[in-house]
């Protein structure tokens, strides 16, 4: 049983060069993204309160990623960067969750999945901007996140495994992967994680 997801496409160097040229936005973007994955592992425990073999999971991962929005807003502390007022929409996810399946197992089983494949983007982004960073302390933190995000990529598929056939996890979770290659392709440029 493989947890480990590959994508399909790389991030293009032009987003590690946006995201240097504006690293302030960049870190407020970060922010917010660590508060939304942080809700939306809670809001798993809150729609699907039946499925316990995950629910202890899916708490500390919420938690892990609260503690990641502390430290992101710490550094922004340093920087006197605020946080933003309104969280944006994030065009990269709401393209992914336009994927979804509507009926409640499907959609649940989609769920889980892009919740991998946006932890492991995460991922990927997080050690492109640590090779990219100068500051040690920065690079440092950034290695941490990088690694920490990997793991919840690997969790999220091992929720799914739970609850459906290894098979059609797998089916599904490579159509995903091909579809958000092309959803990065498409995404405009910017100073955010996505």
């Amino acid at each position: 049983m493989k947890l480990a997801i590959d994508l399909r496409v790389a991030s293009r160097p032009e987003w590690v060069a946006t995201v240097m040229e504006d690293f302030d936005s960049f870190l407020q973007d970060h922010a917010n993204c660590e508060r939304k994955a942080s809700a939306m592992a809670m809001s798993f425990v809150a729609k699907y309160p039946d499925r316990t073999a995950i629910i202890p999971e899916l708490i500390e991962t919420a938690i892990e990623e609260l503690e990641h929005f502390e430290m992101v807003y710490k550094i922004m502390e340093k920087r006197k960067l605020p946080l933003k007022h309104e969280i944006d929409k994030d065009p990269y996810v709401a393209d992914l969750l336009q994927l979804c399946r509507t009926t409640r197992e499907e959609r649940f089983m989609d769920r889980l999945l892009l919740a991998s494949v946006i932890e492991c983007r995460g991922a990927e982004r997080f050690k492109l901007v640590k090779d990219a960073l100068q500051d040690e302390e920065l690079r440092s933190f950034y290695q941490m996140l990088w690694t920490s995000e990997a793991k919840h990529g690997n969790i999220f598929v091992k929720m799914a495994l739970n609850y459906f056939d290894e098979t059609a996890v797998y089916e599904r979770l490579d159509q995903l992967i091909e579809a958000e290659g092309a959803i990065l392709d498409a995404l405009e440029l910017r100073p955010a994680l996505h």
